[in-house]
């Protein structure tokens, strides 16, 4: 039976053009290494760990060409070696199966990505770029560790998308008719960019007047000493009837007490993985907030009365799953970034989620539960390109 199947690899192998199983193998190869990087940073593993994680997995994916070049003998007998003796066979398997996901799994796994539909609650969106570089009269990098790449060709980091949109929910109170929410995520205060950007956003935020309720979700700060631009910088917002926040992994990292404190001396009210009703124009609305997996346990609805409008701060979209069995209608997450980095035509490529790139920005519909993605404000490196930086408002509309 073994002899059989292997005969009958070799035979498939065979049958293959040479630049085309090459090919195939470098993309199948380099799909399956960013799909697993994704799922792994989905996970709350140590920071430690996870700082080297990528580079390992980059160097692996870049020695793919060379390694399956040698595995396909490309400069003499220009085909895959099974006889088991020979040491190219071990890698013989693994080429096939790579040859396999490039030019089949990839390709139909980024036909669904680009038909993605935006939820069709979404009834408007509408985004105005705000360049702070071109308002400020220069670049506020500031003093981060890796300023320098801010300079970089095609980095759109201090062009912020100010994005409004309209989301019509047939389960809305009709006394909310109009409710806007200011979605703030990831901000990354390290240094780079400088204060001065932060800050002239906030303001930005407000020139369309006080929202109604802020939500920011997550990753506030990125070093054990910038907690001390939550008061300068965040404490400029204003709102007209509550303002909500949750932390992310970068903030599990640091000195998440301090970061918690801070935010509740300008007003936030800090979920952590709990829920509270808060009267918006009348009617009672459940407030939910989920930090997990980095922060445990999950939220306990148990007590949370199931009749009222259910809105959730959830730092990362993989909390979707756990929304849709505990009947959340709206949840606002970050964590993604949009993938920072953006190819033309191909879309986001790392993205920390273990759904890898199927959240990654935006607005999506999972019955009962409607869920925007923001790409956020910031990033632990200062690297945006076709992608940028993003602050929402969102109205929602009695459908």
């Amino acid at each position: 039976m073994a002899e059989s199947f292997a005969y009958f690899l070799e035979s498939v192998s065979l049958s293959i053009p040479v630049p085309l199983m090459l090919l195939g193998a470098c993309v199948g190869h380099g799909f399956m290494m960013i799909v697993g990087l994704n799922v792994l940073y989905a996970w709350p593993l140590p920071h430690r760990m996870l700082k080297y994680t990528r580079k390992v997995d980059l160097l692996i994916i870049f020695a793919g060409p060379v390694v399956f070049a040698w595995a396909l003998d490309i400069w003499d007998t220009q085909q895959l070696a099974w006889d088991p003796h020979a040491l190219r066979s071990y890698l013989a398997p693994y080429t096939l199966c790579c040859v396999v996901v490039g030019c089949l799994v990839a390709p139909i796994c980024e036909v669904f990505y680009l038909l993605r539909r935006t939820a069709p609650q979404q009834t408007s969106a509408r985004g105005e770029v705000h360049d702070v570089t071109r308002h400020l009269g220069f670049a506020p990098a500031g003093k981060g560790k890796d300023a320098a790449a801010c300079g970089l060709p095609f980095n759109r980091i201090f062009q912020v998308e100010f994005t409004e949109k309209t989301l019509a929910l047939p389960q809305l109170p009709e006394a909310w008719d109009g409710l806007t929410i200011l979605h703030l995520s990831d901000l990354h205060f390290c240094g780079t960019p400088d204060r001065i950007f932060y800050q002239m956003v906030m303001e930005r935020c407000l020139e369309s007047g006080a929202p109604d309720l802020i939500a920011m979700t997550g990753d506030v700060v990125d070093t054990d000493w910038h907690h001390r631009w939550i008061v300068p910088v965040l404490g400029r917002l204003r709102c007209n009837i509550a303002a909500y926040g949750i932390l992310g992994n970068h903030d599990s990292w640091r000195d998440h007490v301090q970061v918690r404190r801070r935010l509740r001396r300008i007003g936030f009210r800090v979920l952590g993985n709990s829920w509270e009703l808060l009267d918006v124009r009348g009617v009672p609305m459940a407030v939910i907030g989920h930090e997990g997996p980095w922060f445990r346990p999950a939220p306990d609805l148990s007590e949370c009365p199931s009749d009222f409008f259910r809105l959730c701060l959830s730092h990362t979209p993989d909390n979707i799953a756990w929304a849709r069995r505990h009947r959340i209608d709206l949840v606002l997450a970050g964590h993604v970034h949009g993938g920072q980095i953006r190819l033309p035509l191909l879309g986001s490529v790392f993205v920390p989620s273990r759904y890898s790139r199927q959240y990654d920005g935006g607005t999506y519909n999972r019955p009962p539960t409607v869920m925007h993605v923001s790409r956020g404000l910031a990033g632990q490196h200062p690297l945006r390109f076709f992608c940028y930086p993003e602050v929402t408002r969102i109205t929602l509309r009695k459908a």
